[in-house]
């Protein structure tokens, strides 16, 4: 893993490599709780589509359980399990990895999610009772006072148990319509992580797919999180057939027609998903695409 990785806000660095970056920066820094530190002050918004799916559902416990589908779409080596048989259950599992040889990279994981099920509800939620597989002699001072609750240490299992009313409360800033356009999204994201697909472009559709939102799907990019260079990723694309841009365009095309079939989204939203800061941009694109604007379109469709 070298530097421009760490420092690449939008590189993916698997589950190992993350536990074995904090357990470093932790020694360097002298700091024992540095991944109780490092979770207190990121923007939960750098999550990412998880958190906007998650921010947009109707209930915590619906929040939570989409989160646990979609997490691989973010990390590969975790997992997240909701359950109410016992409350609101949050519970990690860790996949193919040695659970005991990481400490830090665990903690980071339990202020987060208690940060966002606080941020979710916009109230300070505190937990019942905090289980942790590894090893400390107490909870931090500060931790606790954060958490509300000490934590079970050297426990059977990594989870994070609520009283089941939690589950209830409903999220501040749900928006159904907003929601189910985003599971979708995230079903693809989540199919195309997942598919068993070899060929390159199902790859760089994938990288695309999630970084169209932030505008930034450029072929500089997407050949950067795929780890190679851009003139690789041109040669490549070629041997299929294909471009760069003949890819971005195709895609873009697809989900601009699905998405101009929902009609309560409005054009210029279907923009910004797109990846264009200006609505005057997408109609262009998609006059060259299909001969019709956005707006003629979606009537056509309505006529249909």
């Amino acid at each position: 893993m070298a530097v421009d990785d760490v420092e690449d806000s939008k590189r993916r660095i698997d589950a190992r490599a993350q536990m074995r970056l904090l357990e470093l920066a932790a020694r360097k820094l002298q700091d024992d709780c540095f991944g109780f530190h490092l979770a207190q002050d990121f923007e939960l918004g750098e999550i990412g589509l998880l958190y906007y799916v998650m921010a947009s559902s109707e209930h915590l416990a619906d929040a939570l359980q989409t989160g646990g589908r979609y997490c691989a779409i973010n990390n590969e080596g975790v997992r997240l399990r909701t359950s109410l048989e016992r409350g609101l259950t949050i519970g990690l599992e860790y996949v193919n990895i040695d659970r005991l040889s990481d400490r830090h990279h665990t903690e980071f994981w339990l202020i987060a999610l208690v940060r966002i099920c606080r941020a979710l509800t916009d109230g300070r939620l505190a937990p019942r009772q905090i289980k942790l597989k590894h090893y400390r002699r107490e909870t931090p001072l500060e931790v606790r006072s954060q958490l509300g609750c000490d934590i079970e240490f050297a426990a059977d299992r990594d989870e994070v148990l609520f009283p089941a009313r939690i589950g209830a409360l409903p999220v501040v800033r749900a928006d159904s319509h907003l929601n189910k356009m985003l599971l979708q999204y995230a079903d693809e994201a989540l199919s195309n992580r997942t598919s068993t697909r070899a060929d390159l472009r199902s790859r760089v559709e994938d990288q695309i797919a999630q970084l169209l939102p932030h505008g930034k799907a450029n072929a500089a990019e997407v050949a950067r999180r795929l780890g190679m260079s851009r003139r690789t990723l041109a040669r490549a694309l070629s041997s299929e057939g294909t471009g760069f841009s003949n890819v971005l365009e195709a895609f873009r095309n697809a989900l601009a027609c699905r998405y101009l079939k929902e009609e309560e989204l409005p054009i210029s939203q279907i923009a910004w998903l797109l990846g264009y800061t200006e609505v005057s941009s997408f109609t262009h694109a998609f006059v060259r695409w299909t001969g019709l604007t956005p707006k003629a379109y979606r009537s056509s469709n309505d006529v249909l």
